[in-house]
Order: structure tokens, then C-alpha cells, then sequence
């Protein structure tokens, strides 16, 4: 299971075209450690895939008993901003993914969660600028 998850900043990419990811620190229960890179789209439709695994926890059928964390919504922004907003979302994105790993086991240990925080070949080899 996962023990600690620390967003520690956001990178420009260039490829396939410009973007901004997460960089992600991600400490597991048997002490290994990785560092992960996540676009802010990806948070979005983990998002989505817990809300429609647990519509309960979602608050779908009474807001109060909601449990999984709010993202940060979406910007529309300019194209000057964007660094602006990857920023701004640090600390939101941090909060969410400490909130995340701290659900019942049933949710945070979900298959949805660990496939999410687990490095992914990309995280391996990040591309050169």
C-alpha cells in the first residue's frame, strides 16, 4: 500500500507538446520510494474513475457522506498563465493526494488508486528537454 505521497513541483514539457506535470514522491508501506510525473488530466479522470466506482463515498446520493476529496477544478485560462495555475494548484493537487491515500483501504488500496501512483515507463524515463 502506499505510505506518503508528496507533490514536490511542476515541470514544463515539451513533448508531445507543451505541458505541465506533477512531480510526485511517492513512499510505499515496504519503505521503497519513486518519483512519478502526472498531468493534471490524469488526476482528472482518476477522479472520475473513483466517483463511478464509489458513488457513495462520491456523495452522489447525499452530499454529507462524501469522502473522496474534491480536485481542484479545471481553469480555463490563457496561454500566458499556465505556468500561473500549475503553481497554484501545487498545494490543492498535495492535499488531494495525502486525502486520497488516507480513505478506508477499500478506496485508497482500490486497484484504480495503486495503478495511479505506481511508476509508470514514462516516470522512468522522463523526456529530454
Amino acid at each position: 500500500s502506499i505510505a506518503e505521497v508528496k507533490v514536490l513541483d511542476v515541470q514544463k514539457r515539451r513533448i508531445p507538446n507543451k505541458h505541465y506535470v506533477y512531480i510526485i514522491k511517492v513512499t510505499w508501506s515496504n519503505g521503497a520510494t519513486e518519483v512519478i510525473y502526472r498531468r493534471y488530466s490524469k488526476f482528472f479522470d482518476l477522479q472520475m474513475q473513483m466517483l463511478d466506482k464509489f458513488p457513495m463515498e462520491g456523495g452522489q446520493k447525499d452530499p454529507k457522506q462524501r469522502i473522496i476529496p474534491f480536485l481542484p477544478g479545471k481553469i480555463l485560462f490563457r496561454r500566458s498563465h499556465i505556468r500561473d495555475v500549475a503553481v497554484k494548484r501545487l498545494i490543492p493537487i498535495d492535499e488531494y493526494c495525502k486525502a486520497l491515500i488516507q480513505l478506508p483501504p477499500y478506496i485508497s488500496q482500490c486497484e484504480e488508486v495503486l495503478q495511479f501512483f505506481e511508476t509508470w515507463p514514462d516516470d522512468l524515463t522522463p523526456p529530454k528537454e
